[in-house]
């Protein structure tokens, strides 16, 4: 039985009861842990054990995959914190901050992409005469293979 007066927000928390809270499943968490995104320790039965700053993290990580973020990235932007500690609200602030030039990159090819998406793959073949990217003697093949006006990255 615990003790009345222990405040239940010290206790570290199991890998189940940190997939229960953040809506990630066991194995997720198994797996950002090796990929070095989150921490936990042992206890005496060998179970692990996370601090619940973990769910900050595991949410910090959701929100970021959910816009495309690599969990490189993420785990980079961890990584530059002081200590590699879980990050603050001002943390985040400047991690969005430094997303969101990605994020609005990528929305600008999707949306360039999509707007394009009937007239022409982009591959400078020369094979429909309509072709608004016309390709006249192949010149965009000089910059590699694969489409190249409409996924220039």
């Amino acid at each position: 039985m615990k003790h009345p007066l222990r405040n239940p927000f010290a206790d570290d928390l199991s890998v189940g009861q940190v997939a229960s809270r953040s809506g990630i499943a066991v194995s997720a968490l198994h797996f950002y842990e090796a990929e070095g995104l989150i921490r936990s320790r042992r206890n005496a039965g060998n179970q692990r054990r996370y601090p619940r700053e973990v769910l900050r993290r595991v949410a910090i990580i959701k929100v970021a995959q959910r816009t495309g973020i690599p969990l490189k990235t993420i785990r980079e932007a961890f990584k530059a914190l002081p200590q590699e500690r879980t990050p603050t609200a001002e943390d985040w602030t400047r991690l969005s901050a430094a997303w969101k030039a990605e994020l609005e990159h990528r929305i600008d090819r999707l949306t360039r992409l999509r707007d394009h998406l009937n007239d022409c793959i982009g591959c400078g073949c020369l094979s429909v005469k309509s072709c608004p990217l016309h390709n006249p003697w192949d010149e965009l093949g000089k910059q590699g293979a694969g489409p190249r006006l409409l996924d220039p990255d």
